[in-house]
């Protein structure tokens, strides 16, 4: 019978960015520039009062993009900032941001980086 591993991390948290369509590829990219190593992005549609009112009278896209990325709790403020930027937060109406701390996760992790970074499960 073969033995299974399971690796338990506790110092990850989750990153969820909320943007209008269309801006899902620049942000993870600078996420990834920062450190992280993948992302997922989903589709969701979401309301307020930006939406409500349109811009002259046109309907403006409700339609969105989340990006969710996992990363070690020591790159979270480099990469949340670079995210932030990337999806152009500082501007109104532009989507939300926000992190997670996860009580635990687990994934493969090869032999090999657990020993190299010292861990052990």
């Amino acid at each position: 019978m073969t033995t299974r591993d399971f690796t338990v991390l506790t110092d990850v948290s989750m990153i969820t960015c909320i943007i209008q369509r269309g801006k899902a590829d620049g942000v993870v990219q600078a996420a990834q520039d920062a450190g992280a190593q993948g992302a997922t992005i989903y589709y969701g549609y979401g309301s307020g009062v930006r939406e409500r009112l349109g811009l002259l009278g046109l309907a403006v896209d409700v339609e969105k993009e989340i990006v969710t990325i996992l990363v070690a709790d020591d790159q979270v403020d480099r990469i949340f900032e670079r995210m932030y930027f990337a999806a152009e937060l500082d501007l109104p109406g532009a989507g939300i941001i926000y992190l997670t701390k996860l009580e635990k996760a687990a994934t493969y992790i090869p032999r090999e980086i657990i020993e190299r970074v010292g861990g052990a499960s």
